[in-house]
């Protein structure tokens, strides 16, 4: 697996893999992708993603998914450990989450469950929160 940052004719291949996992893409652009990684299989094709999505001096964790195929073989564990490391280098103090499904998962990597009226206004602002993410999704988060 190699991961590397997204690119913008990443963007439909990215969402596809988003909404073969039942996963918001209506804000999904270019300009998100930018904060974006991919990990590509051995024939170059995007098996995983996960994006941060900058909010002042909080990130909201957005859109780690692993395609069907290759999961359970650490693909999403490592995709956090890079998302993890790029926020870290860039001075981010907390990242924020919602999940329908991967709650368990996100707390084996050390997230505490959050009421969303906890998090910071940007957060809490942002599009994920305030409209894309059902109100029943788990909010969670981790400080750096």
């Amino acid at each position: 697996m190699k991961i590397r940052t997204a690119r913008s004719d990443d963007l439909d291949a990215v969402k596809a893999l988003l909404a073969e996992n039942e996963l918001p893409i209506a804000d999904v652009d270019a300009a998100l992708l930018v904060d974006f990684l991919v990990a590509e299989d051995a024939n170059g094709r995007i098996v995983g993603s996960v994006g941060l999505e900058r909010l002042g001096r909080n990130v909201l964790l957005r859109s780690l998914c692993v395609a069907r195929q290759v999961r359970n073989v650490g693909f999403g564990t490592t995709l956090l450990s890079y998302a993890e490391a790029a926020a870290r280098s860039a001075g981010v103090l907390e990242l924020w989450l919602l999940t329908t499904i991967a709650a368990g998962f996100f707390r084996s990597m050390e997230y505490v469950e959050a009421d969303r009226s906890s998090a910071p206004a940007e957060v809490g602002q942002s599009p994920q929160l305030a409209q894309l993410c059902p109100t029943s999704a788990s909010c969670l988060t981790k400080r750096l």
